[in-house]
């Protein structure tokens, strides 16, 4: 076996298998664990997915909301032990790979057409 087969074995071991299907735009509820003291709790972050990254175990996705009038953007590594779980709230109509031009935009301006051809 040479180094790259090697690589992906012990990746595999760590890659989850229960994700659903992310595509950009979409409205999800990422499950983040946060440790406080000896003690672990699920702390929802929902926003809109606005960017996506590599693949495989490395895979990334650049998750928006706006809090407080302030616009606050999280990346999550996908297959993290941090990350409980993800649950698609919303599927969205956008045609752009990344949608940065979310940033210049406010308020109402910033929603999304619902997409109803994929399954939640």
């Amino acid at each position: 076996m040479n180094a790259q087969e090697i690589i992906r074995s012990i990746e595999a071991e760590h890659i989850k298998s229960d994700l659903p299907e992310i595509y950009v735009g979409d409205t999800v509820r990422v499950g983040v664990k946060i440790k406080e003291g000896e003690k672990y709790r699920v702390q929802p972050y929902e926003g809109v997915v606005i960017g996506k990254r590599n693949g495989g175990i490395n895979e990334t996705i650049t998750v928006r909301r706006v809090f407080q009038g302030v616009g606050v953007e999280r990346v999550f590594l996908l297959h993290s032990p941090r990350i409980d779980n993800i649950k698609v709230m919303r599927r969205g109509k956008v045609r752009r790979a990344k949608l940065y031009y979310l940033r210049q935009l406010s308020g109402k301006a910033t929603r999304i057409k619902q997409r109803f051809d994929r399954a939640l």
